[in-house]
């Protein structure tokens, strides 16, 4: 397991997070498998990542805790449900992949990887980057603080420099 995805599922566990929802990506696979394989955390597969929006207001409406973990080109698809976070000022605790940054090859997630940050933080969302496996847990576990108990919606985003850059194929 990658040593950052221990360091982030043992914050999550400690700050009392019980569903995590997710949309499948290769730089989230050691952290979806750790949840997966928990016996306190019930995880929960996507068809889209606007859905763990929902998935969290009502794991909170129902006196549980959740995270929602997606790739940065999935942000894209939660700008509308996130107003929904807005106005009803739940809490919201999001694990944010990166793509198109560091040694990036897919011209087609350059786009989104420029953007992912801002277009949270236009959302009202803060964001925390995530930069090393040696803060994992200490920055996993401040964002839940902020987000459930402060009640705020808070991202923590993953640096693509953590999680390696993926070959792209191009077509000949």
């Amino acid at each position: 397991m990658r040593p950052w995805a221990e360091a982030a599922f043992t914050a999550l566990e400690a700050a009392g997070v019980r569903q995590a929802a997710y949309v499948p990506d290769a730089g989230l696979d050691a952290l979806i498998a750790r949840c997966r394989a928990a016996e306190t955390v019930t995880a929960v597969a996507l068809t889209s990542e606007e859905e763990g929006i929902a998935l969290a207001a009502g794991a909170w409406l129902g006196g549980a805790r959740a995270v929602v973990m997606m790739q940065s080109s999935g942000v894209g698809n939660c700008v509308n449900m996130l107003s929904l976070v807005r106005v009803c000022r739940f809490p919201l605790l999001m694990l944010v992949t990166m793509r198109g940054q560091w040694a990036e090859a897919n011209p087609w997630q350059l786009p989104m990887g420029r953007i992912a940050a801002d277009v949270l933080e236009l959302a009202g969302v803060a964001v925390v980057p995530l930069r090393t496996a040696a803060e994992a847990e200490e920055t996993v576990a401040a964002a839940a603080t902020m987000a459930f108990e402060g009640s705020a919606a808070v991202a923590v985003v993953v640096d693509q420099r953590l999680l390696g850059a993926k070959r792209f194929a191009r077509a000949s």
